[in-house]
């Protein structure tokens, strides 16, 4: 399940929780930018007795795209065998996925900022959705958030 929001502040963000769990799930929000070549956005891990942020993830204009990502999952509603997965340049977050029967599909979210620093920490969450309209709805939004202009 997804579904976008305005914080406080009134900067755009996203949420997607696991249809299992809805105290699972992830939260992309506090997007800026600095230049047209890249945007930065922090994400947010929850579940019950965990709470993770990454305040600045960077997707560059160059780098494979998190929505292509994630729009493939929603086009292969079918499933596939197998894991998928993406990551962001600097490896600060990564998204894997599986299918599994029923139409689901599981998105394994892992935080790992600063990932060659040492005490450097990692979290990670799973959030389970429908693979058909709510990967296509998740996919949607992660793009909108992306890539809408700022006021």
């Amino acid at each position: 399940m997804t579904s976008p929001h305005s914080n406080t502040d009134d900067k755009a963000g996203v949420s997607i929780r696991c249809q299992d769990n809805a105290s699972v799930g992830v939260t992309f929000c506090d997007r800026f930018s600095f230049d047209a070549d890249s945007v930065h956005y922090a994400v947010e891990l929850r579940a019950p007795g965990l709470t993770a942020r990454a305040n600045e993830v960077v997707a560059w204009i160059w780098d494979s795209d998190l929505t292509a990502f994630l729009e493939q999952l929603a086009a292969d509603f079918r499933g596939s065998d197998g894991e998928r997965s993406w990551q962001t340049k600097d490896r600060d977050l990564a998204v894997s996925a599986v299918y599994r029967s029923g139409g689901h599909v599981g998105l394994t979210w892992a935080l790992r900022p600063w990932p060659q620093a040492a005490g450097g920490w990692g979290a990670s969450v799973t959030t389970w959705l429908e693979a058909g309209e709510q990967m296509a709805a998740v996919a949607a939004d992660v793009r909108e958030f992306l890539t809408k202009e700022q006021p």
